[in-house]
C-alpha cells in the first residue's frame, strides 16, 4: 500500500505557521515543542520540518544531514531538560497498527517521573 503525505495534518500546519506551538528548540532541519496533550509531566515532540509520513519513510527517504540534525536535535531536547542522568522515554508510533495519530514522523520524548515499564 502506497500512502502519501497529508498536507494538512497537524504538523505541518504548525511547521506552516498556521497553528502556534511552545517551541522549545529546532535547528535547520528539525522542530521540537511541547506536546498539547502531555502523557507525562514533560512531554515535547521533535518533527522533521520536511514530509515524512512516519520513522520508515524518514529513515529510507531522509538526507543524511536531515537524519543527522534530526537525532542532534532529539539529544539536545534531553540537554535542555537535563534528563540524561534520570532518564526519559523515547517512543515514536508508526502506521495504523503502532497507533500513530498524525502522519508526519515525530518522536516523542517523554520524562519528569518515573514512567513505569509502559504508558498506559
Amino acid at each position: 500500500m502506497n500512502i502519501s503525505y497529508d498536507e494538512n495534518n497537524i504538523f505541518a500546519k504548525i511547521l506552516r505557521s498556521e497553528i502556534p506551538c511552545n517551541k522549545i528548540l529546532e535547528n535547520e532541519h528539525t522542530l521540537a515543542f511541547s506536546d498539547i496533550n502531555p502523557q507525562a509531566p514533560i512531554h515535547v515532540l521533535v518533527i522533521p520540518k520536511n514530509s515524512y509520513i512516519n520513522f520508515y519513510d524518514f529513515t529510507k527517504n531522509a538526507s543524511i544531514d536531515e537524519v543527522k540534525f534530526f537525532w542532534k536535535l532529539v539529544n539536545d531536547v534531553i540537554d535542555h531538560l537535563k534528563f540524561e542522568y534520570k532518564g526519559f522515554r523515547l517512543i515514536t508510533n508508526s502506521g495504523k497498527d503502532g497507533n500513530q495519530d498524525v502522519p508526519h514522523f515525530h518522536v516523542h520524548v517523554l520524562g519528569g517521573k518515573n514512567l513505569g515499564r509502559m504508558i498506559n
